[in-house]
């Protein structure tokens, strides 16, 4: 998805970010990065007094965020740029860029951080780049309109799905063998696995609906509407023991709250325009989304179910990221 007007370079002043970078991982407290596209700067938001206390300029059109098993390193996907942009959580800079091939869209690191995979969204393929070493892996020809990426929880398998091609390809995580591709419902955006990694679930925008993959098998047990099927349902967050399950709709500008025993939709949570990007925070107290019409991140309550607070970010909010 291309967005309606060129991006603007937002610049930040060295001395200024000196003073609210945030504290090397692991003592300064969690951290929830959000990438926004237009801006072309990562954002980075104190969970504990929901405020922004850095900003980060990274490359042109910065869309998918994905952290290093440490917690060390952000990789956020630059689609103008055709590459990965590295930043270094404890300085706060991104120290280098990464080739990811052309149009980078989403990112998702392999178990052993070793490897980042990037749907490449403009030339239909799938790459995996060995960030040690900024080489391309593989790159390899999936559906059209790649969005969704996500590799399991042994690092063997990659899934990444197509927009117009409807469907989830399957590949060999290590060599980029197309392995299996899986029909699923339209204009998919986003394959997430669930906790315990046997369950993949997928969002289709244009079909409304969510169709679950059995991740042994790559065969779907079942899809089921979210909603009325129109809501436009794109990014998914699953709660760690698995009760729930909340889904953004972008043109409702809401949240679902899925039952994950029953699939069945239990609550609709209003945020901002057009949210895409979510989050959850380790203990599912909080949640975020990333409203990309309203520039904000809402911060959403999940005892109660409701916008606690939005919190203003920079231009065209993508993705989120929470760090612990």
């Amino acid at each position: 998805m291309h967005p309606a007007k060129s991006p603007r370079r937002i610049l930040a002043l060295p001395f200024l970010l000196a003073i609210v970078l945030p504290l090397p991982a692991g003592s300064g407290g969690p951290s929830l990065y959000v990438s926004n596209e237009v801006d072309n700067t990562v954002a980075v938001i104190s969970p504990q007094t929901n405020s922004v206390v850095a900003t980060i300029v990274v490359g042109r059109r910065p869309r998918g965020l994905a952290a290093s098993p440490d917690r060390r390193t952000v990789y956020v996907a630059l689609g103008q740029d055709d590459a990965l942009g590295v930043i270094d959580v404890a300085s706060g800079k991104m120290t280098r860029t990464i080739p990811a091939g052309r149009d980078p869209e989403l990112v998702v690191l392999s178990p052993d951080g070793k490897t980042a995979y990037v749907s490449n969204e403009e030339i239909a393929h799938a790459s995996a780049i060995d960030v040690a070493s900024g080489k391309v892996v593989f790159s390899t020809a999936v559906g059209v309109e790649p969005e969704g990426i996500a590799v399991t929880t042994d690092g063997k398998k990659l899934y990444v799905t197509a927009e117009t091609s409807n469907s989830v390809s399957v590949l060999d995580a290590k060599t980029g063998r197309l392995l299996r591709a899986i029909h699923v419902g339209e204009n998919p955006r986003t394959i997430a696995l669930a906790p315990g990694g046997r369950r993949a679930w997928v969002s289709a925008e244009a079909g409304g609906n969510v169709t679950i993959i059995d991740v042994a098998s790559d065969s779907a047990l079942e899809q089921f509407p979210i909603r009325d099927g129109k809501t436009k349902p794109v990014r998914i967050a699953f709660t760690a023991d698995e009760r729930w399950a909340y889904v953004t709709e972008g043109a409702a500008g809401t949240v679902s709250v899925v039952d994950m025993a029953t699939h069945r939709v239990v609550d609709s949570i209003a945020v901002g325009r057009r949210p895409w990007g979510i989050a959850l925070a380790p203990d599912s107290r909080r949640l975020y989304t990333a409203d990309g019409r309203s520039n904000t991140v809402s911060v959403i309550d999940t005892e109660v179910r409701k916008v606690i607070m939005a919190i203003p970010v920079g231009d065209r909010p993508n993705d989120l990221l929470y760090l612990p």
